[in-house]
């Protein structure tokens, strides 16, 4: 594909899957460690809700009314866990698995009944989300990525990304010391003043909008398999936090490129004349790279054990 094809219609889909992978994979390593990898798929379930309502009230998909309605989402579901737990006297997780299969579900109703036609939000975008549709029109080719009237017209996902996955870096960045510690030994960290609740919290809330950002444009799928299985495998492949970090770009990279080019090509190369789901395929590649590890890794023996 030469470059005046594969700008224009392949680069910024890439580009945004990648980002989200690896937005999402970052705090994922973290969770994974906390062994709460689960919440990364609880929060897939639990924004669609929100977002849907947000649509609804202000009639428009916009970052800040998703954000908004997202977080009012979590807090609901908040509530209703600890509701239905001690009502119910069930244990926690327990709790959790009814709240966010119900919300989830839930938002898919409320999806098939409302008018959403006029936008990119309904069952399939939800699941799959629209990562194809994600291209730059205004692109001719590379000289496009230096011309200020081309740039322009960038598909606002891309940026909404790029800004996320910074600021996902940042957090990790401004909290290593404290992350670290709390993660491998919380007692220990609060003899030593770190206040591990709010930075737990923290860590959650960084991966609720890692989460809702990536949502329209990558659905849920990339988002649960994102949280998960690059960290994981990360996690298979050394027993040093650094490490397991940069494993698990690598790997997100390496499931966001490779799925997104096998979805367009592999059943071209195969015989077949239709692409398949780029937000599939993406997460088919992730989990082959996690089975990969989990056979090849020379940390799958101790894989139990912390890394540090």
């Amino acid at each position: 594909m030469s470059g005046s094809e594969f700008v224009p219609l392949s680069l910024t889909p890439m580009l945004i899957g990648l980002f989200a992978a690896v937005a999402c994979a970052l705090p994922g390593n973290y969770l994974v460690l906390r062994r709460q990898a689960l919440i990364g798929d609880a929060i897939s379930h639990v924004v669609l809700p929100g977002i849907v309502v947000a649509f609804l009230l202000t009639g428009m998909v916009a970052t800040w009314p998703m954000m908004l309605g997202a977080a009012g989402a979590a807090v609901l579901a908040v509530a209703l866990i600890e509701g239905v737990r001690r009502l119910g006297r069930i244990e926690p997780g327990a709790a959790m698995g009814v709240v966010f299969t119900s919300m989830f579900a839930a938002g898919v109703l409320l999806l098939e009944q409302s008018d959403t036609s006029s936008v990119h939000l309904d069952v399939e975008h939800a699941l799959y989300g629209n990562l194809e549709s994600l291209i730059w029109l205004d692109a001719t080719g590379w000289a496009s990525v230096i011309d200020p009237e081309a740039l322009a017209g960038l598909p606002p996902e891309l940026m909404r990304m790029a800004v996320t996955l910074v600021g996902v870096g940042l957090f990790i960045a401004l909290f290593w010391r404290a992350l670290k510690i709390s993660t491998f030994d919380e007692g220990f960290a609060r003899t030593l003043g770190i206040r591990t609740g709010v930075l737990g919290l923290g860590l959650v809330i960084v991966a609720a909008v890692a989460a809702v950002a990536a949502f329209d444009a990558v659905g849920s799928i990339i988002v649960i398999a994102m949280f998960i299985c690059p960290p994981a495998a990360a996690r298979l492949m050394t027993d040093r936090l650094e490490r397991q970090i940069g494993w698990s770009v690598v790997f997100a990279a390496l499931a966001a490129v490779l799925g997104y080019v096998l979805a367009g090509y592999g059943p071209l190369w195969l015989g077949g004349q239709d692409a398949v789901s780029a937000a599939g395929m993406i997460a088919t590649v992730a989990g082959l790279i996690l089975a990969l590890a989990a056979r090849f890794g020379p940390c799958r023996k101790r894989a139990g054990a912390p890394a540090v």
